[in-house]
């Protein structure tokens, strides 16, 4: 074995080291990914690519420059680690599908289909023209609204939206929603969500997972700022990023998670 081989897989691990610990986190500490949100998720994607292909990457070459016996324990490192990323991802994947499965029964068992008005009124085209999207109406006294992807998608808001916010609120909100499923979203955040859950002793995978969640929706912000105009997708989060009426601080002021609070800075 040569010198420039063992300095091309210390190298190697050096630079998964890299890109597991200080990138991740001076990346997720910086402000500029969500003035740049599509590029940021393109560099999410490319650190987490290779920082997998860089460990594994390393025991290949150790032992494809080596003839000793340790080439073998160095082939297997690899295949172990590839097979544990590989496997954690495939599980991460099904317990998702699953899940979501059983929250579309349950959405469809209690939920109500969102009045033909609502929808038009929303939407601007007729429900049957959404493209499969079903909108289910959950009597809920918390303003709230998601997505939920797959096969058969579901558009749910809760009684208190429509209450609460503003025709034009409700409008950014659904456009926000559209946004995620049109996009695909979920796709973009599994591959994180199951880093975090093989390797989340690490801050990296941790850094990682946060910010591509927030950068989705930043994006998703994008798209419903475009239809709906700012000032109404400003009102909408503020509303439903406030604490209930108990949860009010003393000094008076709502409590709001640091996410909201970053989005709709943005917005300013």
């Amino acid at each position: 074995m040569t010198w420039s081989v063992l300095a091309s897989a210390l190298g190697l691990l050096g630079l998964a080291g890299l890109l597991l610990g200080p990138v991740p986190r001076r990346l997720a500490a910086a402000q500029w990914p969500l003035r740049r949100p599509v590029a940021a998720l393109l560099l999410w994607q490319g650190i987490g690519l290779s920082a997998g292909l860089a460990v594994i990457g390393a025991g290949v070459v150790y032992a494809l420059g080596t003839t000793s016996s340790g080439r073998w324990i160095a082939l297997l490192g690899s295949a172990s680690v590839a097979g544990y990323l590989l496997t954690v991802t495939g599980l991460t994947a099904w317990r998702v599908v699953r899940q979501r499965r059983r929250h579309r029964t349950l959405l469809d068992l209690t939920g109500v289909a969102a009045p033909e008005w609502v929808l038009l009124d929303l939407t601007g085209v007729p429900a049957a023209e959404w493209g499969g999207v079903a909108c289910r109406v959950l009597d809920h006294p918390v303003p709230m609204a998601y997505c939920l992807p797959g096969w058969r998608p579901r558009l749910v808001l809760t009684t208190a939206i429509l209450a609460r916010l503003s025709p034009a609120e409700v409008r950014a909100v659904v456009a926000h929603e559209q946004a995620h499923l049109s996009q695909r979203h979920h796709l973009v955040v599994l591959p994180f969500a199951a880093w975090y859950a093989a390797l989340r002793v690490l801050p990296g995978a941790r850094y990682a997972y946060a910010a591509v969640a927030l950068l989705i929706e930043a994006v998703a912000d994008d798209r419903a700022r475009a239809r709906a105009g700012t000032a109404p997708l400003a009102g909408a989060l503020y509303r439903l990023g406030s604490c209930a009426p108990g949860d009010v601080t003393s000094g008076g002021d709502l409590q709001m998670d640091r996410s909201t609070l970053r989005r709709l800075q943005r917005l300013g």
